[in-house]
């Protein structure tokens, strides 16, 4: 009985998280420490402005790792996305990655009813079941394939749950959905997909990403309203 209660209540979640409008529409920013081996090193933020059917979601990431006085790695990355009544119409990015400049254009074509991108490292067309890979949108657990918000580069993805977890977010226990997503197809070690995301499924917030690529690293929830 407690097995077939889970699972209804898997089912039940699963509705709420990807019902896309209903989680965002109120939100005006969540804000996330970015970590490397416990040590918080740099910040993810996304800023939500609403305009009747549409809206826009700004984003700020920026970290660096310093080693013996050393930069080895540094991103600053700025980007927003555009949606009407849910869905993605557009997208725009520009980073400097260890100095290198890296982009993505992306419009949604009504005729083609594709995603046309002009990215650093792809130029095409694109279904538009794709999603943004972000991590302020739960969507990212309901597709196979994402969009690099850095290159506009389309990774295959599966994702599976994996567990539950509990956490203490200011004062209150939350508990929480533990996801696993990874790569479906044969890439180098640095490019594939190998995530756990944590998420709560009443508000479809995710509260932490983590994934280990020289070194520990975290995505970690520290404010939303």
């Amino acid at each position: 009985m407690k097995v077939y209660i889970f699972i209804f209540y898997i089912i039940i979640s699963f509705s709420k998280i990807f019902a896309h409008e209903s989680h965002y529409k109120n939100l005006s920013k969540i804000e996330m420490d970015v970590l490397r081996n416990g040590k918080i090193i740099g910040y993810s933020n996304y800023f939500f402005k609403h305009n009747n059917e549409n809206m826009t979601v700004e984003n700020h990431t920026k970290f660096s790792v310093d080693m013996f006085g050393i930069k080895i790695f540094s991103i600053d990355s700025k980007s927003k996305e555009i949606y009407k009544k849910g869905n993605l119409i557009s997208f725009e990015s520009k980073t400097l990655q260890n100095d290198k400049i890296k982009f993505v254009k992306l419009n949604y074509d009504k005729k083609k009813n594709k995603f046309i991108i002009e990215g650093s490292s792809y130029m095409g067309e694109a279904n538009p079941n794709n999603v943004i890979g972000n991590w302020w949108n739960s969507k990212i657990l309901s597709t196979k394939t994402q969009i690099s918000p850095l290159s506009g580069s389309i990774k295959k993805q599966s994702v599976k749950l994996i567990g539950k977890d509990e956490i203490e977010f200011k004062g209150k226990k939350i508990k929480l959905f533990v996801f696993k997503l990874k790569s479906t197809e044969d890439l180098p070690d640095n490019k594939k997909l190998d995530f756990d995301i944590l998420l709560d499924p009443n508000e479809g917030i995710i509260f932490k990403v983590k994934y280990n690529r020289l070194g520990n690293w975290e995505y970690r929830l520290k404010n939303y309203e």
